[in-house]
């Protein structure tokens, strides 16, 4: 009678040491969860991204002085008309008739300002948004390197947190909208070209873009070291763009287009020898439709 009992435990305790094998087993063969266990159906699959709209049905722009053709008409003037993005100017053809036809006028929006910065940006883009516009395009940067001196520059870092904070803000209000952001232009470049005209430079003293600009003629050690410091800057801010805009599923940079753009002297403003003149804005009309109706 003993040994029935003791051979029945022995065959239950060979039974529950069997079965917890089997258990181990199949969890490490399995990354430790069984095939129906939560964890592996609660996985989420990866959304697809949109597909991009070569023909947005309304256009939104938001940025700084070149978004409102600052100095390219009149001396020290917005001129918006010739703006490359929502202008009217039939020898610009600005992104906006390009893309829209004659619903420009009534489907375009243009809320930069002259003198923005990237911490500008978050509501401009609240009043870009309200619309709810298939695309919205962004240029800013330059005012942010362009200061009174190389030290008062946006710092990257704040630079980054406002861009992410406006992309986020047109997210919350309008999410199918599509963005388009154009690089900071390269401003040594444009110093280098606007120094050969004597009104420029004259203009340049009543306080435009100082930390580039002063004493523009001044090839020494400091004012070289100065100016690459703000070219690097730019380069970040660049960067910045470029990764930020990444993250969004439905942004596109323009791959440091407008930055590797070389104005020469027809392209900058007759005035300023600084802000693009209207063949100048004509030209970045050109890049943006050429990157905005791009395949991929």
């Amino acid at each position: 009678m003993q040994d029935r009992h003791r051979s029945r435990r022995v065959r239950t305790v060979a039974s529950v040491v069997a079965a917890a094998a089997l258990a181990l087993t199949a969890g490490c063969e399995s990354g430790g969860h069984s095939a129906a266990s939560p964890a592996a159906s609660a996985k989420p699959s990866p959304s697809p991204s949109p597909a991009w709209n070569h023909s947005p049905k309304s256009l939104a722009a938001i940025g700084d002085s070149i978004t409102r053709g600052f100095d390219a008409c009149t001396v020290l003037a917005d001129c918006p008309e010739v703006s490359w993005a929502t202008g009217s100017d039939p020898q610009v053809d600005s992104l906006a008739v390009r893309l829209l036809g004659t619903a420009a006028p009534n489907s375009s929006w243009n809320y930069a300002k002259t003198g923005a910065r990237m911490a500008d940006l978050p509501a401009q883009m609240d009043l870009a948004a309200a619309h709810h516009p298939g695309l919205v395009t962004v240029m800013t940067g330059a005012n942010d390197a362009c200061r009174k001196d190389a030290a008062a520059m946006t710092p990257v870092a704040s630079f980054r947190a406002e861009f992410e904070t406006a992309l986020r803000r047109l997210r919350a209000v309008s999410p199918k909208s599509q963005v388009y952001v154009a690089s900071v232009p390269d401003l040594k470049r444009l110093w280098s070209t606007g120094r050969g005209s004597p009104l420029g430079k004259q203009i340049w003293k009543l306080g435009i873009c100082q930390s580039m600009l002063a004493d523009a003629d001044d090839l020494g050690p400091a004012a070289t070291a100065r100016r690459g410091e703000v070219y690097a800057r730019v380069v970040a801010y660049n960067g910045v763009l470029r990764d930020v805009c990444a993250k969004d599923r439905a942004c596109r940079y323009d791959g440091g287009a407008v930055f590797d753009y070389d104005f020469d002297g027809t392209q900058l403003s007759p005035w300023d020898w600084f802000h693009p003149s209207k063949d100048g804005q004509m030209h970045l009309a050109e890049i943006a439709y050429r990157k905005v109706t791009a395949p991929g």
